[in-house]
Protein backbone atom coordinates (compact mmCIF):
# COMPACT_ATOMS: atom_id res chain seq x y z
CA UNK A 1 0.00 0.00 0.00
CA UNK A 2 2.89 2.33 0.71
CA UNK A 3 4.23 1.75 -2.79
CA UNK A 4 0.85 2.57 -4.31
CA UNK A 5 0.59 5.78 -2.33
CA UNK A 6 4.07 6.90 -3.41
CA UNK A 7 3.31 6.15 -7.06
CA UNK A 8 0.01 8.04 -6.83
CA UNK A 9 1.78 11.00 -5.25
CA UNK A 10 4.46 11.14 -7.93
CA UNK A 11 1.89 10.80 -10.70
CA UNK A 12 -0.23 13.59 -9.23
CA UNK A 13 2.70 15.98 -8.94
CA UNK A 14 3.93 15.15 -12.44
CA UNK A 15 0.49 15.92 -13.83
CA UNK A 16 0.11 19.22 -11.98
CA UNK A 17 1.01 21.50 -14.94
CA UNK A 18 -1.51 19.70 -17.15
CA UNK A 19 -4.18 19.83 -14.42
CA UNK A 20 -3.49 23.51 -13.84
CA UNK A 21 -4.02 24.09 -17.55
CA UNK A 22 -7.52 22.72 -17.24
CA UNK A 23 -8.36 25.42 -14.71
CA UNK A 24 -9.98 27.60 -17.34
CA UNK A 25 -12.49 24.84 -18.09
CA UNK A 26 -13.26 23.72 -14.53
CA UNK A 27 -15.13 25.90 -11.99
CA UNK A 28 -12.93 27.55 -9.36
CA UNK A 29 -13.14 25.57 -6.12
CA UNK A 30 -13.50 22.14 -7.72
CA UNK A 31 -11.50 19.53 -5.78
CA UNK A 32 -10.02 16.19 -6.82
CA UNK A 33 -8.31 13.93 -4.28
CA UNK A 34 -6.46 10.61 -4.27
CA UNK A 35 -4.89 8.80 -1.33
CA UNK A 36 -5.24 5.92 1.09
CA UNK A 37 -7.79 5.06 3.75
CA UNK A 38 -6.51 3.02 6.70
CA UNK A 39 -9.77 1.05 6.78
CA UNK A 40 -10.98 1.08 3.16
CA UNK A 41 -7.97 0.97 0.83
CA UNK A 42 -7.53 3.35 -2.11
CA UNK A 43 -9.45 6.56 -1.38
CA UNK A 44 -10.62 9.30 -3.74
CA UNK A 45 -13.04 12.19 -3.78
CA UNK A 46 -14.52 14.94 -5.90
CA UNK A 47 -15.79 18.09 -4.26
CA UNK A 48 -16.19 21.83 -4.20
CA UNK A 49 -14.90 24.51 -1.79
CA UNK A 50 -14.36 28.05 -3.09
CA UNK A 51 -12.33 30.19 -0.68
CA UNK A 52 -12.65 33.24 -3.01
CA UNK A 53 -16.28 33.94 -2.19
CA UNK A 54 -16.96 37.28 -0.45
CA UNK A 55 -19.72 35.74 1.64
CA UNK A 56 -18.72 34.87 5.20
CA UNK A 57 -20.48 31.50 4.99
CA UNK A 58 -19.89 30.41 1.40
CA UNK A 59 -16.11 30.73 1.71
CA UNK A 60 -16.28 28.41 4.72
CA UNK A 61 -18.42 25.65 3.25
CA UNK A 62 -17.50 22.74 1.01
CA UNK A 63 -18.98 19.45 -0.18
CA UNK A 64 -17.38 16.18 -1.19
CA UNK A 65 -18.36 12.80 -2.62
CA UNK A 66 -15.87 10.42 -1.04
CA UNK A 67 -15.27 6.81 -2.06
CA UNK A 68 -12.78 4.04 -1.29
CA UNK A 69 -12.20 0.35 -1.97
CA UNK A 70 -9.57 -2.32 -1.38
CA UNK A 71 -10.29 -3.93 -4.77
CA UNK A 72 -7.39 -2.25 -6.59
CA UNK A 73 -4.87 -3.60 -4.09
CA UNK A 74 -6.74 -6.72 -2.94
CA UNK A 75 -3.93 -9.20 -3.62
CA UNK A 76 -1.37 -7.02 -1.81
CA UNK A 77 -3.59 -6.66 1.26
CA UNK A 78 -4.39 -10.38 1.42
CA UNK A 79 -0.73 -11.37 1.02
CA UNK A 80 0.36 -9.03 3.80
CA UNK A 81 -2.48 -10.17 6.07
CA UNK A 82 -1.77 -13.84 5.47
CA UNK A 83 1.94 -13.33 6.20
CA UNK A 84 1.14 -11.39 9.36
CA UNK A 85 -1.18 -14.04 10.83
CA UNK A 86 0.49 -17.17 9.48
CA UNK A 87 0.57 -19.89 12.15
CA UNK A 88 -0.62 -17.56 14.95
CA UNK A 89 -1.82 -19.46 18.00
CA UNK A 90 -5.10 -18.38 19.58
CA UNK A 91 -7.16 -19.61 22.49
CA UNK A 92 -6.57 -23.21 23.56
CA UNK A 93 -3.21 -24.68 22.69
CA UNK A 94 -3.20 -26.10 19.19
CA UNK A 95 -5.74 -23.75 17.60
CA UNK A 96 -4.10 -21.49 15.02
CA UNK A 97 -4.86 -18.91 12.36
CA UNK A 98 -3.29 -19.70 9.01
CA UNK A 99 -4.06 -17.02 6.45
CA UNK A 100 -6.80 -14.48 5.99
CA UNK A 101 -8.53 -12.05 3.64
CA UNK A 102 -9.86 -8.51 4.01
CA UNK A 103 -12.32 -6.62 1.80
CA UNK A 104 -13.60 -3.14 2.45
CA UNK A 105 -15.31 -0.26 0.66
CA UNK A 106 -17.31 2.87 1.38
CA UNK A 107 -19.02 5.81 -0.28
CA UNK A 108 -19.85 9.01 1.58
CA UNK A 109 -21.51 12.38 1.11
CA UNK A 110 -19.63 14.96 3.20
CA UNK A 111 -20.05 18.62 4.14
CA UNK A 112 -16.93 20.54 5.21
CA UNK A 113 -16.90 23.65 7.38
CA UNK A 114 -13.71 25.76 7.47
CA UNK A 115 -13.98 27.92 10.65
CA UNK A 116 -11.18 30.26 9.59
CA UNK A 117 -12.27 30.72 5.97
CA UNK A 118 -9.25 31.49 3.80
CA UNK A 119 -6.99 32.64 6.65
CA UNK A 120 -3.39 31.65 5.92
CA UNK A 121 -2.51 28.21 7.34
CA UNK A 122 -5.54 28.00 9.68
CA UNK A 123 -7.79 28.19 6.63
CA UNK A 124 -6.94 24.59 5.80
CA UNK A 125 -8.51 23.16 8.98
CA UNK A 126 -12.03 21.80 8.61
CA UNK A 127 -14.81 20.15 10.57
CA UNK A 128 -16.67 17.50 8.59
CA UNK A 129 -20.06 15.85 8.84
CA UNK A 130 -22.00 13.61 6.51
CA UNK A 131 -23.30 10.11 5.89
CA UNK A 132 -21.34 6.96 5.03
CA UNK A 133 -22.37 3.69 3.41
CA UNK A 134 -19.66 1.13 4.12
CA UNK A 135 -18.89 -2.55 4.27
CA UNK A 136 -16.01 -4.54 5.74
CA UNK A 137 -15.43 -8.29 5.54
CA UNK A 138 -12.60 -10.28 7.11
CA UNK A 139 -12.02 -14.03 7.08
CA UNK A 140 -9.38 -16.19 8.76
CA UNK A 141 -8.55 -19.87 8.19
CA UNK A 142 -8.46 -21.93 11.37
CA UNK A 143 -6.61 -25.21 12.01
CA UNK A 144 -6.04 -27.18 15.14
CA UNK A 145 -4.08 -30.17 16.34
CA UNK A 146 -3.91 -31.23 19.97
CA UNK A 147 -0.71 -32.84 21.26
CA UNK A 148 -1.19 -36.42 22.39
CA UNK A 149 -3.94 -37.39 19.98
CA UNK A 150 -3.31 -39.98 17.26
CA UNK A 151 -1.58 -38.60 14.17
CA UNK A 152 -3.93 -37.12 11.61
CA UNK A 153 -6.67 -36.18 14.08
CA UNK A 154 -7.50 -32.51 14.48
CA UNK A 155 -9.64 -32.03 17.59
CA UNK A 156 -11.52 -29.22 19.31
CA UNK A 157 -14.21 -28.59 21.90
CA UNK A 158 -17.52 -26.90 21.14
CA UNK A 159 -20.27 -26.28 23.70
CA UNK A 160 -18.65 -28.71 26.13
CA UNK A 161 -18.60 -31.51 23.55
CA UNK A 162 -15.39 -32.84 22.00
CA UNK A 163 -15.08 -33.38 18.26
CA UNK A 164 -12.32 -34.37 15.87
CA UNK A 165 -11.59 -34.55 12.15
CA UNK A 166 -10.02 -37.47 10.31
CA UNK A 167 -7.43 -35.95 8.05
CA UNK A 168 -5.36 -32.80 7.84
CA UNK A 169 -5.70 -29.35 6.31
CA UNK A 170 -7.86 -26.35 7.04
CA UNK A 171 -10.99 -27.39 8.93
CA UNK A 172 -12.77 -24.16 9.61
CA UNK A 173 -12.97 -20.43 9.04
CA UNK A 174 -13.81 -17.46 11.21
CA UNK A 175 -15.35 -14.38 9.67
CA UNK A 176 -16.32 -10.85 10.59
CA UNK A 177 -18.77 -8.70 8.64
CA UNK A 178 -19.56 -5.07 9.34
CA UNK A 179 -22.14 -2.99 7.52
CA UNK A 180 -21.40 0.37 9.12
CA UNK A 181 -23.86 2.72 7.40
CA UNK A 182 -24.48 5.85 9.45
CA UNK A 183 -23.70 9.52 10.11
CA UNK A 184 -20.06 10.62 10.09
CA UNK A 185 -18.31 13.24 12.21
CA UNK A 186 -14.66 14.15 11.95
CA UNK A 187 -12.00 16.72 11.33
CA UNK A 188 -9.14 17.23 8.92
CA UNK A 189 -6.93 19.67 7.07
CA UNK A 190 -5.38 20.41 3.71
CA UNK A 191 -1.94 21.99 3.47
CA UNK A 192 -0.91 23.80 0.28
CA UNK A 193 2.26 22.54 -1.42
CA UNK A 194 2.33 24.63 -4.61
CA UNK A 195 -0.30 26.00 -6.98
CA UNK A 196 -3.50 24.11 -6.16
CA UNK A 197 -1.78 20.94 -5.01
CA UNK A 198 -2.35 20.11 -1.35
CA UNK A 199 -1.75 17.40 1.20
CA UNK A 200 -4.98 16.32 2.89
CA UNK A 201 -5.84 14.30 5.99
CA UNK A 202 -9.17 13.23 7.48
CA UNK A 203 -9.95 11.45 10.74
CA UNK A 204 -13.34 10.66 12.22
CA UNK A 205 -15.89 7.99 13.08
CA UNK A 206 -19.08 6.59 11.59
CA UNK A 207 -21.87 6.26 14.15
CA UNK A 208 -23.69 3.07 13.22
CA UNK A 209 -26.49 1.24 15.01
CA UNK A 210 -25.26 -2.09 13.66
CA UNK A 211 -22.16 -3.68 15.17
CA UNK A 212 -19.80 -6.10 13.43
CA UNK A 213 -21.11 -9.65 13.09
CA UNK A 214 -18.89 -12.57 14.09
CA UNK A 215 -19.28 -15.93 12.37
CA UNK A 216 -17.59 -19.29 11.92
CA UNK A 217 -17.79 -22.22 9.54
CA UNK A 218 -17.32 -25.77 10.85
CA UNK A 219 -17.39 -28.24 7.92
CA UNK A 220 -19.13 -31.57 8.57
CA UNK A 221 -17.02 -33.62 6.17
CA UNK A 222 -15.00 -36.19 8.20
CA UNK A 223 -16.24 -34.67 11.47
CA UNK A 224 -16.73 -37.08 14.42
CA UNK A 225 -17.76 -36.86 18.03
CA UNK A 226 -15.15 -37.90 20.58
CA UNK A 227 -16.66 -41.42 20.81
CA UNK A 228 -16.17 -41.90 17.07
CA UNK A 229 -19.76 -41.21 15.98
CA UNK A 230 -19.69 -39.45 12.60
CA UNK A 231 -21.61 -36.18 12.36
CA UNK A 232 -23.53 -37.22 9.27
CA UNK A 233 -27.20 -36.63 10.04
CA UNK A 234 -29.43 -33.61 10.56
CA UNK A 235 -29.82 -34.11 14.32
CA UNK A 236 -26.08 -34.13 15.00
CA UNK A 237 -25.45 -31.27 12.57
CA UNK A 238 -28.11 -29.22 14.36
CA UNK A 239 -26.38 -30.00 17.66
CA UNK A 240 -23.05 -28.76 16.31
CA UNK A 241 -24.62 -25.62 14.86
CA UNK A 242 -26.36 -24.85 18.17
CA UNK A 243 -23.11 -25.28 20.08
CA UNK A 244 -21.32 -23.06 17.54
CA UNK A 245 -23.92 -20.32 17.94
CA UNK A 246 -23.59 -20.49 21.72
CA UNK A 247 -19.79 -20.28 21.51
CA UNK A 248 -19.99 -17.25 19.19
CA UNK A 249 -22.48 -15.42 21.39
CA UNK A 250 -19.89 -14.36 23.97
CA UNK A 251 -17.68 -12.84 21.30
CA UNK A 252 -20.67 -11.20 19.62
CA UNK A 253 -21.77 -9.66 22.93
CA UNK A 254 -18.39 -7.93 23.14
CA UNK A 255 -18.57 -6.70 19.54
CA UNK A 256 -22.05 -5.29 20.15
CA UNK A 257 -20.49 -2.74 22.51
CA UNK A 258 -18.57 -1.11 19.65
CA UNK A 259 -20.72 0.78 17.16
CA UNK A 260 -18.20 3.39 16.06
CA UNK A 261 -16.29 2.68 12.87
CA UNK A 262 -13.01 4.69 12.68
CA UNK A 263 -11.84 6.31 9.46
CA UNK A 264 -8.41 7.82 8.73
CA UNK A 265 -7.41 9.07 5.25
CA UNK A 266 -4.26 10.65 3.86
CA UNK A 267 -3.36 11.74 0.35
CA UNK A 268 -2.98 14.50 -2.24
CA UNK A 269 -5.68 16.78 -3.64
CA UNK A 270 -5.89 19.52 -6.23
CA UNK A 271 -8.20 22.53 -5.85
CA UNK A 272 -8.79 24.57 -9.00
Amino acid sequence: MKKLFVLASVATMAATPAVAGLGSYIPTGTELGLGMSATSGVNGFVGYANKNFDSFWWKRLGVRLDFASTSLIQSTINNQLSNAVQDVEIGDKGIRINGGELESKHIAALVDFYPFGNTWFLGGWRITGGYVFGDLKMTADLTGEIDGLPAGKIAFSLGGEKYYYDGNGVHGTANLKWNYNGPYAGTGFDIGLFRGLKLFMDAGVVFTSKAAELGADVPFTNLHKADGTPVDNDALKAQVNAAKASALKEGQDELDKYKFFPMVKLGLMYRF
